[in-house]
């Protein structure tokens, strides 16, 4: 369909369509693109001067693109998050060349701007179990909390893995549970004792919470008022105990995976396994975690080291 103008904004509900039945994505990622496809179309409305309903084909462009960068540069954003709208840009771009829409991509030239390497941070193994003392488990939502961090750290999960577990989801007797993932992929991963403790522990207050309230509820973790917890709950309840315990940095639900991930590098686990642990698709998603023991190994020999 070489030299036929195309209205882009008329294929945005079909490509989110795609993504959604094709590409199993979740709504947050649709969510994601439709913000960072309308940002990058009210962009190409300005430089051309129309609507953005009516930014076309031969607006989208290898310049038009790298003008955008600039653009996205010029207001402090992240070489991360620009990357990210790149990625948007390039799977619409590619969505409307596979159906026939674009007769060739006319953004294939352009680079996806340089990462920073920023290691993710991770907690010691010391920190970690600080952290698990400090709720008081004798109360309902102590109890509760307890689990949660014993799950997120031992089965290394995003926290939307950790919030949308059910109880069906859960085999005490072989230690396993179940987690869906990115683009609804399910992975069966082992529990551990201590979490497997603290969850047995908190299933018996939970049962109280749904009899106090009059409900009934599939979730595994419950909010005070018998419902499904959270993601913001979660990072709440992070933050609560960091505080509590004294434990100088900022860290999010998803510290609790990064220290997972690096813990069972250090006690040389094999990367592949860690991979299939976290469900990752690729591998050098899992990579960076080597990154991340290396710079831990420097530390310990830097502050061990008695010749230094």
């Amino acid at each position: 369909m070489a030299g036929v103008i195309v209205v882009l904004s008329k294929h945005l509900n079909a490509f989110f369509d795609y993504l959604m039945i094709e590409k199993s994505a979740s709504k947050l990622t649709i969510s994601g693109y439709n913000k960072d496809l309308h940002q990058f179309l009210e962009f190409a409305a300005s430089k051309y001067q129309v609507a953005w309903e009516e930014v076309e084909s031969r607006h989208l462009d290898h310049r038009t693109a790298r003008e955008y960068l600039a653009f996205l540069q010029s207001r402090g954003l992240s070489r991360a998050t620009m990357a990210r709208k790149l990625a948007a840009l390039r799977s619409f771009t590619k969505y409307l060349c596979r159906e026939g829409i674009l007769g060739s991509n006319p953004i294939a030239a352009v680079s996806t701007p340089k990462q920073d390497q920023r290691l993710p941070k991770f907690l010691y193994p010391m920190e970690v179990q600080v952290l698990m003392d400090a709720p008081d488990v004798s109360t309902p939502l102590g109890s509760r909390d307890w689990a949660v961090m014993e799950t997120l750290y031992a089965a290394g999960l995003r926290v939307s893995e950790l919030v949308g577990m059910n109880i069906g989801d859960m085999d005490f007797d072989e230690g396993l549970i179940k987690v869906v993932g990115k683009g609804s992929k399910e992975r069966i991963i082992p529990l551990g004792g201590k979490a497997r403790e603290s969850l047995l522990h908190y299933l018996k207050h939970r049962e109280r919470m749904l009899n106090r309230q009059q409900k009934t509820s599939e979730a595994v973790f419950l909010n005070k008022y018998a419902e499904r917890l959270s993601a913001r709950s979660v990072r709440n309840i992070i933050n609560k105990y960091m505080q509590q315990a004294a434990i100088n940095q900022k860290i999010s639900p998803h510290t609790m995976r990064h220290s997972f991930a690096t813990h069972l590098l250090n006690a040389g686990a094999d990367l592949r396994s860690v991979q299939e642990l976290l469900g990752h698709v690729k591998l050098s998603t899992t990579q960076i975690y080597t990154h991340l023991t290396r710079e831990s190994i420097k530390e310990i020999h830097k502050n061990s080291l008695p010749r230094r």
